[in-house]
């Protein structure tokens, strides 16, 4: 893979693919950060048809995921995976810049 300041996981990408055949058209996965939640920071996460100017573009396998420039700053380095445990099926980010993250995962801090 090409040097990419986040990557996408192959789970990751198979289950956009499978959101996709549902839908019935190609989506992407949006993650960004924003402010808040129990440590500081707290993933979003969204599907979309279409990128905004300036985002990048993390493929893998022909799926794909978008990430604004503000988010980029506090993700180099992560990789964004999907997991389907028994506490569920979710997106999650696997961020070597976060310091501490409350115990669901979605908020951190740096």
């Amino acid at each position: 893979m090409r040097d990419q300041p986040l990557t996408l996981s192959a789970s990751a990408a198979q289950r956009l693919h499978a959101i996709s055949a549902k839908e019935g058209h190609p989506v992407m996965l949006r993650v960004a950060v924003d402010g808040g939640g129990c440590s500081g920071f707290q993933y979003r996460f969204d599907l979309v048809e279409t990128g905004e100017p300036g985002d990048l573009r993390i493929e893998r396998d022909g799926a794909a995921a978008l990430v604004d420039d503000i988010s980029l700053a506090l993700l180099k380095g992560s990789e964004i995976d999907f997991v389907d445990e028994l506490a569920g099926a979710e997106f999650k980010v696997r961020n070597p810049n976060a310091k501490s993250s409350c115990g669901c995962g979605v908020s951190f801090s740096i």
